[in-house]
């Protein structure tokens, strides 16, 4: 095994000379590298394909198709900044963004005291998927794990098993669940939907052309908005991109920063270049599972909603979920998706409560409270948040007990949260990218139009609550 291999084991966030490794050249040997973009998706193909998605398009019809592929394409610009910022300082996130401009409160920038205060939000929404994933168990198996008893241990249980995967995960593993778990839900998502024209329910050409038109129902805003934040990369998930970025090696291989050094340049060039090829990778799969979802739940679940009906919560959301496999699988499939769902509303809680403990070991780093380059302190800290964070989530699962709206909350947190990922993707795009490393001019212009979106809609979730 070579040497840089030896110390990003031991340190993944450790970048010096004896980290460098040159980067691949062709298409095959990039793929080599890749990963980080699909523990991203581990995480977004969960609570936003899964439950805001199908809900959109169960409350809007196919009309807001727009939203749903706007969502998912808009944001990677972002994304493929925070990546460029991490190989190209070596920076954690928030590290990063304890330079941006603006106050102090301590040690800490105000976007990090901001993005806490966030998180309190989107507790709801990761406590709304624990619930999912018991109410999926609790559907499967009645008998065995009915009533609130059943519910309460099975939320406790899951607690404990994912805490027991993570709290000393290793990026390595990380990666290959997540890969796991997405083909398999992948898979049966797209027969579904293949299978479905031969029903009563079979999408029509008009049903796509209505859905690309940018209009939007009124009552289907707050769920819009809420889409928007959560399906495709969000706020939160292009934060923790760098954090894969970093335990993957793409920085440690490129070496420490050493503008007009041409052989940094072209390493930095390199692994950039990887990167990209990543993040577009798992962009396609995001975008055409959210598609998928979304028109399942157009197709399906709307026509109740038309009927006079309403989009479930709790085990009725479950059940109301799996007629989309039932109605173009046949009865059989039910037992297949409430797998599925398992599978991917559990791959959500993994991925996240890997990227989660990371974060707030490396914001607690930042305000003073532990020393996030110290290798000792920085496990010990993940592996103590890995226990907490889980029961929290459970926490807020009980005290609420709607897992529907608690998504829908945390996507709307997500959306805000997106100002500050724009803030700072401006910062590393203009005042710290090193001048090798600027992109042309037509990235610069799909860099503008992402931001200018993503302002709006985060500006109007945050005005919502007041009109």
């Amino acid at each position: 095994m070579a040497a840089s291999d030896d110390i990003a084991r031991e340190n993944p966030y450790l970048v010096t000379e004896d980290t460098i490794q040159e980067p691949p050249t062709t298409f095959f040997g990039k793929t080599k590298y890749l990963g980080p973009g699909f523990i991203l998706s581990a995480s977004i193909v969960g609570s936003g394909e899964l439950i805001v998605t199908t809900t959109l398009g169960a409350e809007a019809g196919f009309v807001a198709l727009w939203v749903i592929l706007v969502s998912c394409l808009v944001k990677v610009t972002l994304q493929l900044e925070f990546g460029k910022h991490a190989i190209n300082t070596g920076e954690t996130t928030m590290a990063a963004f304890n330079q941006l401009p603006g106050p102090k409160w301590g040690k800490a920038n105000w976007t990090i005291w901001a993005w806490l205060a966030l998180m309190l939000v989107k507790f709801l929404q990761v406590g709304g998927i624990i619930g999912l994933v018991t109410l999926t168990v609790q559907v499967a198996f009645p008998d065995a794990f009915g009533g609130k008893v059943g519910n309460v241990c099975l939320t406790l249980f899951f607690a404990v098993l994912v805490a027991l995967l993570i709290f000393r995960g290793r990026y390595k593993t990380l990666e290959k669940i997540s890969i796991v778990l997405i083909g398999l839900f992948t898979l049966l998502t797209i027969v579904s939907l293949v299978m479905l024209q031969g029903t009563e329910y079979a999408i029509q050409a008009g049903d796509v052309v209505s859905g690309l038109k940018f209009t939007l129902p009124k009552a289907a805003l707050l769920v819009a908005i809420g889409a928007f934040g959560i399906t495709g990369v969000g706020g939160d998930e292009i934060m923790h991109y760098p954090y894969w970025l970093l335990e993957k090696g793409y920085a440690a291989k490129t070496g420490p920063r050493r503008e007009g050094d041409p052989n940094w340049v072209r390493r930095a060039k390199g692994w950039i270049s990887v990167m990209y090829l990543d993040a577009l990778l798992a962009m396609a799969v995001y975008t055409v599972m959210t598609a998928c979802f979304y028109m399942l739940g157009a197709a399906i679940l709307s026509a109740s909603v038309n009927a006079g009906g309403e989009v479930p919560d709790g085990i009725e959301l479950v059940r109301a979920l799996s007629t989309m496999y039932t109605e173009t699988l046949g009865p059989w499939a039910g037992g297949v998706f409430l797998a599925g769902a398992f599978v991917v509303l559990f791959s959500t809680l993994f991925s996240a409560l890997g990227a989660w403990t990371r974060a707030y070991a490396d914001s607690f780093g930042q305000t003073g409270w532990i020393d996030f380059n110290n290798e000792k302190q920085r496990r010990k800290t993940i592996a103590v948040c890995a226990w907490v964070i889980p029961f929290l989530w459970s926490a807020a699962y009980f005290f609420m007990g709607k897992p529907k709206l608690m998504v829908v909350l945390g996507g709307v947190a997500t959306s805000a949260m997106l100002l500050i990922v724009v803030l700072a993707a401006f910062h590393f795009r203009f005042r710290r990218l090193a001048a090798e490393l600027r992109p042309g001019r037509f990235y610069d212009i799909a860099f503008w139009g992402s931001a200018i979106a993503i302002v709006l809609v985060g500006i109007y979730s945050l005005v919502t609550p007041f009109i």
